[in-house]
């Protein structure tokens, strides 16, 4: 048999601010011989996602960050080409997180079985996969909204951001959402059923989001951080919860922000107003997966959560599909299309 090729994309330089194309590059490897025990993993989809950017950090965070010429993180739907594992059979669909690469050879650790039903494969990697199970959990168990509370969430048209919206009102209250540009934020309304969009964008942002939220924010979603919060902070209401999600307004920045310390006034409000703040990683709640998954089908299956999905095709024009993320360009889950379905 013929040794398979695999295309994959590394880390060349740590970026400055924001990333450059030159900060990747692709090469071409053999594929390894399988021995006993291993799978090889064919790519169908790969995840782009904004924590990506601090993979490429040689600071410490949750986990390490990708070595210089180590293939960038990321999940992935993947096919099981070839199998020596009797735990799995060549067709089996799995996500994994082998990163940035066509083929993949794996033990099996961390690789799981996943069933879409009727939906798209790349769905398991959005609103069935972790950006679902990340606005379920940060939302529910963390921001735990009321019936009638207003809940805030930035990055809304995201596919975190726009999954949190669409939960908070099936649980009763009511979703604003901040977005960048008209399109999205008439899509909020039209598409995705919020009470009201704020284009963060716009010159009077903040007037209009104090006029969105007359009775000021209990629960707000926070995925970007910078100007966007500061318009947030002065609305907060005593005993809100703030799950903190992702700062992606900060992951390119390359020196500490200029002007006055906030920090101090901050804390000030945390302590008159008693609010909750907590950071968190999807991880922290693996747990609850069963649950999410669960409610989810039924939710999509009644209407009551819809999706969208952002295409990148080809794995080498992964590293532009995530500079673009990071500007914002994309509208919804940012997917890059490596290979063509072939499981069943």
């Amino acid at each position: 048999m013929n040794q398979l090729s695999n295309r994959r994309v590394v880390v060349a330089n740590r970026p400055t601010g924001e990333p450059k194309p030159s900060d990747f590059r692709l090469e071409t490897v053999p594929v390894p011989e399988l021995e006993d025990g291993k799978i090889l993993l064919r790519t169908n989809y790969l995840s782009l996602d904004p924590y990506m950017r601090l993979r490429m950090n040689d600071e410490k965070s949750y986990t390490a960050p990708v070595p210089i010429g180590g293939v960038m993180d990321g999940e992935v739907v993947a096919e099981v080409s070839r199998s020596r594992n009797p735990q799995f059979k060549e067709g089996d669909l799995v996500s994994a997180y082998t990163g940035w690469q066509e083929y993949a050879v794996s033990d099996g650790q961390g690789v799981r079985k996943i069933n879409v039903g009727n939906l798209p494969q790349s769905a398991a990697l959005g609103v069935l996969g972790m950006p679902g199970l990340t606005a379920y959990t940060g939302l529910l168990l963390i921001g735990q909204p009321k019936p009638g509370e207003t809940v805030v969430v930035a990055a809304a048209t995201g596919p975190v951001g726009s999954a949190v919206g669409q939960i908070a009102k099936i649980k009763g209250a009511r979703a604003v959402g901040i977005a960048g540009g008209a399109e999205k934020c008439r899509a909020l309304i039209e598409e995705f059923g919020f009470d009201a969009a704020i284009d963060h964008r716009a010159p009077d942002f903040a007037d209009q989001l104090k006029a969105a939220c007359p009775k000021g924010i209990d629960v707000y979603f926070e995925n970007v951080g910078g100007d966007v919060f500061k318009a947030v902070q002065p609305l907060i209401n005593d005993f809100a919860r703030i799950p903190v999600c992702g700062l992606i307004a900060h992951y390119n920045a390359s020196s500490r922000p200029q002007g006055p310390d906030m920090l101090p006034e901050f804390m000030k409000q945390v302590l008159v107003k008693r609010f909750t703040i907590r950071g968190f990683i999807v991880s922290d709640f693996a747990d609850h997966a069963l649950d999410f998954y669960k409610a989810m089908i039924e939710w999509l299956a009644a209407g009551k959560v819809r999706y969208r999905e952002d295409f990148v095709d080809g794995l080498e024009n992964a590293p532009d599909g995530l500079i673009g993320l990071l500007k914002g360009k994309n509208f919804g889950k940012v997917i890059v299309r490596v290979a063509p379905e072939t499981a069943k």
